[in-house]
């Protein structure tokens, strides 16, 4: 099987059958050899990347709509053509192939005309236009759904939306987990690195490398994690010999940080709702040689065991993920704006049930990896509101703030986190 039918099984996976992109691109690694698995998955990713925009030029060239047959075929081809240099004979060539190894044969001609076509325009720089009013022209060109791009516009005007929509995925950002040291990983590391801004601890690869076979990695010694999740941990302080709940704690990586700042001096309890997510955040307690105690628990679910008990209440709560679109592509595709609203409900409950949790004068501190006004600022704002015993506490981080911070990538250069911090009143 060559590696485009590949991976057209692996992008009509993610488009038709809402598979998770990261997980289905993995498996290319297992049934090709490394060179075509490499390109397989940077055909899949970028036809992702511009799957709008792909299927708006399409639009122009195919009448009556795109038979779903042939659907990820044209796709693929469009973004061979315009996208990865592709020779255009090469393309539509391989594409005519691809539409007979999949067993539609019988329209070959029309893939065939349809690529050549967009082809020539293309050669002829008479690609179709795209519209001129901003919420259009910006979702078909940066290829994000009009609801995202509507809801940026409205929080950070044009200009600024148009650069958060083209910031490209971040380098994979990697950390020491104590008693390893930063210093000792970058020295043992196989690839170059160099540190980032806003933590000392955070290194960026400047190539990427086999991870997960990694000895420093399994023996725990380092894990991947980036800037903006470790400036999560950084907000709570010193939490050494304190108490801390992670609420929403699975797959376990803030834990684990807390714990490495701390040097294991801290009392750590963490919570995941998922049996199979509370497994994983487990996998990697056990890995990066964390002490806490884990429970199966649904954190919108107050628990009277529970109340008072922290010093510092972390709830990293479920969100649209909006913060992690650039490395995520199909993210973009499977939210929708109803989704939004019912997370915003759930974060609720979850506020509702853990602020509980937190002693007289101690710490909540609220976070998400989205970019969602409804999802961060108001529903930080309708809790403090709501909650006249808890106000906000400028962060001990490096970036200014006055206990609430929106990271967006093109301005901080990290993920798209969230950050607040509230103190309860004694």
């Amino acid at each position: 099987m060559s590696a485009r039918r590949k991976a057209y099984d692996a992008l009509t996976d993610v488009t038709d059958r809402g598979a998770y992109a990261n997980l289905r691109v993995k498996q290319l690694s297992r049934d090709l050899p490394e060179r075509e698995a490499k390109y397989a998955a940077a055909l899949v990713y970028t036809t992702l990347d511009h799957l709008l925009t792909i299927d708006y030029y399409l639009s122009f060239f195919v009448k009556g709509g795109i038979k779903p047959a042939v659907r990820g075929v044209l796709r693929l081809g469009v973004c061979e053509l315009l996208y990865m240099h592709t020779p255009a004979h090469a393309a539509v060539n391989e594409s005519v192939l691809l539409t007979r190894e999949i067993g539609k044969g019988a329209l070959s001609g029309f893939v065939n005309g349809v690529l050549r076509s967009v082809s020539r325009s293309s050669e002829a720089s008479s690609l179709p236009a795209l519209p001129k009013e901003p919420l259009k022209r910006l979702s078909i060109r940066y290829s994000y759904p009009e609801w995202i791009v509507s809801e940026w516009l409205a929080a950070y005007g044009e200009a600024q939306t148009e650069q958060l929509l083209s910031c490209s995925a971040a380098p994979v950002e990697v950390r020491a987990q104590d008693p390893f040291t930063t210093d000792e990983l970058i020295a043992a590391l196989p690839v170059g690195c160099r540190r980032n801004r806003w933590d000392e601890n955070s290194l960026a690869l400047e190539t990427g490398f086999d991870i997960a076979s990694s000895p420093l990695f399994t023996e725990g010694k380092f894990t991947v994690m980036g800037q903006g999740a470790m400036l999560v941990c950084r907000a709570l302080g010193d939490m050494t010999k304190k108490r801390v709940l992670d609420a929403c704690a699975a797959p376990g990586g803030k834990s684990a940080y807390l714990f490495s700042l701390c040097r294991g001096d801290v009392s750590l309890t963490c919570l995941e709702k998922h049996p199979h997510r509370a497994e994983l955040l487990e996998k990697t307690l056990r890995r990066l040689h964390v002490t806490a105690e884990s429970r199966v628990c649904d954190a919108s679910e107050f628990d009277t065991a529970n109340e008072t008990q922290f010093d510092a209440v972390l709830v990293d709560a479920p969100c649209s993920g909006l913060g992690l679109l650039g490395d995520k592509p199909d993210l973009r595709y499977s939210k929708t704006d109803a989704d939004v609203t019912a997370l915003a409900a759930l974060q609720k409950e979850i506020l509702a049930a853990c602020h509980r949790y937190v002693r007289p004068g101690g710490l909540l501190v609220y976070a998400t990896c989205t970019i969602s006004r409804r999802e961060n600022e108001l529903q930080t704002e309708e809790f403090l509101a709501e909650h006249a015993d808890f106000s906000p506490e400028r962060m001990p981080l490096p970036i200014e703030n006055d206990g609430m911070l929106q990271l967006l990538p093109h301005v901080h250069g990290t993920d798209g986190f969230f950050i607040a911090r509230m103190r309860k009143c004694i």
